[in-house]
């Protein structure tokens, strides 16, 4: 789903077409909204002509739209992205899901660690028949955290400290902005600006993308952070504030609507078990505070463009995803890239205008092929690559030739 919020007012120092900055300002949602966010920023990609998705001005991200952003603003289109996330194709530096999935074995020794402790306070509190505290001192041994988040850090310091690329926010070319929450405070921290310039870029998406119960709180000068959509969803305010023109937003987790699914039966999340009902909780919960914050963007910046794609309310293959599988996760990128291209070619009559204001072009005409899908451009990528590397070779053997003729020649 597309929603245009045009500029209520426009600017009067603008003197010609594209002056402003451009943003791109991505929400969290676990792998899923990563997956998303690749799929329908690959669509985006292609349709949008004047401006490479790598080369806006300011980016914004939180949770595990951190790591996307990060990656854009690190010059990592969304061919790499996607190949090296979603296809397992890089060879660079490759991904495993496994990565995502190793369990916390620190956190569940200190939990261990303190059983003999939490033992002698349960044989006070049964001296003095206090039975009711015992379930606070039980929840002492529960671990805090399944998985460990440092192999994603070290992997994703290795990814950004590569040739081409920094893992620290003062050398990017653009302005990226990392959001977290200060556990302790329950108050957000943008990491990227002035004051936590020098933290690497790899710890603060990590914080970032620290969801409670999931993954452990990353420390950080003292202060133990989580994931950053605790408090805000979007924080498309920090590139908004930055003076930029035209906001595209990306918010992958939406309150499923069973009522207009498709399908003869009528979906009942109870039956679907704890996970459904606790997924239809959280996006809810999300998603409200998300709707909140849009509506106060036109008032605060009513010179600014923004574009918000989201997932329809509707769609079966996005709440029901398995994103921990090669499957799932392949089919979730490619439905994202269909459905936006979908709703970018749906509007396009209001979407181009907006765009040229923005010194950039809609290319509809890309949009209506069908033929192209998710995993087009990587073999278009593939093509041009052993393109460029038979002329290389081409290239090579007639200066070869051409050595050794003079050569003999002598």
């Amino acid at each position: 789903m597309l929603t245009l919020e045009p500029a209520l007012a426009q600017d009067s120092s603008r003197r010609r077409a594209g002056a402003g900055k451009l943003a791109i300002a991505l929400a969290g949602g676990g792998p899923l909204g990563a997956f998303y966010e690749i799929g329908a920023l690959h669509a985006l990609g292609e349709a949008i002509i004047g401006r490479a998705l790598t080369d806006f001005d300011v980016y914004v991200g939180v949770s595990s739209g951190a790591l996307v952003a990060a990656g854009l603003a690190n010059g990592f289109d969304t061919t790499t992205l996607g190949s090296t996330f979603i296809h397992d194709e890089s060879t660079a530096i490759p991904f495993s899901p496994a990565t995502l999935m190793r369990p916390a074995l620190g956190e569940y020794g200190r939990r261990i660690r303190l059983f003999p402790e939490v033992l002698a306070g349960l044989v006070r509190l049964y001296s003095r028949s206090a039975w009711p505290g015992a379930a606070d001192a039980l929840g002492a041994l529960i671990p805090g955290a399944l998985f460990d988040n440092e192999p994603l850090e070290r992997y994703l310091h290795a990814a950004f400290s590569a040739q081409g690329h920094t893992d620290d926010f003062r050398e990017l070319a653009r302005r990226l902005y990392v959001v977290a929450t200060d556990l302790n405070t329950g108050e957000s921290v943008s990491f990227g600006t002035r004051q936590h310039a020098r933290v690497p870029i790899s710890r603060a998406v990590v914080a970032s993308a620290a969801l409670p119960g999931l993954y452990p709180p990353v420390r950080i000068d003292g202060h133990e952070y989580v994931d950053g959509a605790l408090v805000h969803t979007m924080h498309a305010s920090l590139a908004h504030e930055q003076g930029c023109r035209l906001v595209i937003c990306i918010n992958p987790l939406v309150p499923f609507d069973a009522a207009h699914a498709s399908g003869a039966e009528r979906i009942n999340l109870t039956r679907r078990g704890l996970p459904a009902v606790l997924g239809q909780t959280f996006r809810a919960l999300i998603y409200s505070r998300m709707q909140v914050g849009m509506a106060g963007y036109r008032a605060r910046f009513p010179l600014a463009d923004t574009l918000l794609l989201e997932p329809d309310r509707h769609d079966e293959k996005i709440f029901f995803a398995n994103v921990f599988g090669y499957t799932g996760r392949r089919q979730l990128a490619a439905h994202a890239y269909e459905r936006t291209r979908a709703d970018l070619l749906a509007q396009a009559d209001r979407l181009a205008p907006i765009l040229r204001r923005h010194g950039l072009e809609l290319d509809v005409h890309r949009l209506r092929d069908r033929e192209r899908t998710f995993c087009t451009s990587a073999k278009e990528r593939h093509r041009d690559v052993r393109h460029l590397t038979r002329k290389l070779d081409g290239a090579l053997d007639r200066l070869e030739h051409l050595l050794v003729g003079g050569f003999a020649g002598e």
